[in-house]
């Protein structure tokens, strides 16, 4: 497991990042097995759901600094 997960979604007209901590993911009520008996996870993002995620979005700018912070901070 990582410290810290980045996602990145791709639209035509846009992009946006989403940062969340290794604990975060783990509780995430959206995780499910990718593979029956494996140990790959996978979190859903869909229409009905994205707006869950809206507390997590971070601008690329400041996403360096984030993952630092958000790594010590998950760390400790």
């Amino acid at each position: 497991m990582c410290d810290v997960f980045v996602f990145i979604g791709v639209w035509v007209d846009a992009i946006r990042y989403w940062l969340l901590s290794s604990h975060t993911v783990k509780n995430s009520p959206f995780l499910s097995h990718q593979h029956r008996g494996g140990i790959e996870y996978q979190i859903g993002i869909t229409h009905k759901n994205i707006y869950a995620f809206d507390e997590y979005v971070i601008e690329p700018v400041s996403l360096a600094d984030a993952v630092i912070q958000l790594g010590r901070k998950d760390q400790g």
